[in-house]
């Protein structure tokens, strides 16, 4: 089991937490739950780093000192719902991720997770202790804290999980996984189950249900993962929430299980570039080298003879050091004009029924046509299609979408 910040927020909801936990343990379940830090208390921790300033020169930085304080939070939760569990009458303790052990690299701030040697844990859960982890944090074969990044507690719990050969449920602030975000189309519906490439597709989108790294972590173990609602009254989460799950176990297949959107997309434009077999090489190790993830990349033939037009993607974060790596090596890429525009947004369809269906580009173009909506490039895999356009018909444009493949009817 793992509940999220908004499910650990305050006292009063950490004993709803517990109730949660307790109907469980009655029904005879062995119990790990991993705990998020209460809601907000993450950005208050960085803040404070931000605020002890740099080391010193000559000194190493103090990214391990950061994992120190940013891994707090969840120490805190993890140590209340124990005590929590106690006061109701459970044998509860607190597992530190050094305690487990939570095995990582180095990589401090963003480590992935290396090993979880189960036996230790899997004991005492046999001893009928309930046991409470806090997510995202680990520790290196050094000793050294470290955190796993931005929405790692989801991997921690389904790291664990795969550790002890269990089940997963994720309690978070909504009850499963919608066929798009409920707050712009009120059709919306939501899934009884959607398989893991789906479900990883679409947290790369911009779906922000589940964390990426945990669907890929459950994938490559199998480990069945199922979204409820922390608000779930305790022993009603039978039936309840979305199950992400291997394909094999969806017996209808939709062609399409959902409609994502991203607004963090920044739209990079090189004008009269020089065409030639080693200059896209270049252009794009250099963002390699610099971390800059490109997504989109649509190239055209320029009006001048070797020349040609590039337009690329990245997050709008990385939209400032993208282009201040192509201004510094304006000379060796040797085009004219570099354009950038903020004001895009990305739009996808998702579904494992594309592999064997045609048409669905057709009705995706048609539908955004219909609406007048423009689109400026396209991406696609196996199972998804993706579309840059105006920030101003995202949401038209996710409507239409969601009309198009019949969605409210699933």
């Amino acid at each position: 089991m793992k509940f999220g910040g908004t499910s650990m927020a305050d006292l009063e909801r950490i004993r709803r937490v517990a109730r949660i936990v307790a109907a469980e343990a009655e029904a005879g379940k062995r119990i790990a739950v991993v705990v998020s830090a209460m809601a907000g208390k993450t950005n208050e921790l960085v803040a404070w780093t931000d605020g002890a300033g740099r080391s010193a020169q000559g000194l190493p930085e103090s990214d391990d000192e950061y994992d120190v304080v940013v891994g707090s939070g969840e120490q805190v939760t993890s140590g209340l719902l124990a005590m929590v569990l106690r006061n109701m009458g459970l044998n509860a303790r607190s597992w530190m991720g050094w305690q487990v052990p939570i095995i990582t690299d180095d990589a401090h701030g963003k480590a992935r997770i290396e090993d979880i040697p189960p036996e230790r844990l899997s004991a005492a859960l046999d001893g009928g202790e309930i046991a409470v982890i806090p997510g995202f944090q680990g520790v290196t074969r050094d000793q050294r804290i470290t955190t796993l990044g931005r929405g790692g507690s989801d991997t921690s719990a389904v790291a664990v999980a795969a550790a002890l050969g269990a089940p997963c449920d994720i309690y978070t602030d909504v009850d499963g996984v919608y066929t798009t975000d409920p707050r712009i189309e009120s059709k919306a519906k939501r899934l009884a189950k959607i398989s893991y490439e789906e479900m990883l597709e679409m947290a790369s989108l911009g779906a922000k249900v589940l964390q990426t790294r945990s669907v890929e972590l459950a994938m490559a173990h199998k480990v069945p993962v199922r979204v409820l609602s922390s608000f779930t009254e305790p022993g009603e989460a039978e039936n309840q929430g979305t199950l992400v799950c291997d394909e094999e176990e969806i017996v209808e297949k939709r062609i399409v299980s959902g409609v994502a959107y991203s607004r963090d997309e920044a739209k990079v434009t090189l004008l009269g570039l020089k065409d030639d077999a080693g200059t896209l090489s270049s252009l794009f190790s250099m963002l390699a080298e610099a971390n800059v993830n490109v997504d989109m990349i649509v190239q055209g033939q320029a009006r001048v003879a070797d020349q040609a037009n590039l337009t690329f993607t990245v997050g709008r974060r990385d939209a400032g050091r993208a282009v201040e790596i192509m201004n510094r090596a304006q000379a060796e890429l040797g085009f004219e004009e570099l354009r950038v525009d903020e004001d895009v947004s990305k739009v996808s369809v998702v579904g494992v029924g594309m592999r064997s269906h045609v048409g669905v580009a057709q009705s995706m173009f048609k539908a955004l046509a219909d609406k007048g909506i423009k689109v400026q490039a396209v991406s696609t895999s196996e199972i998804k299609i993706s579309v840059l356009i105006d920030a101003a018909y995202t949401e038209l444009a996710v409507r239409a979408l969601h009309a198009a493949y019949g969605l409210e009817q699933v």
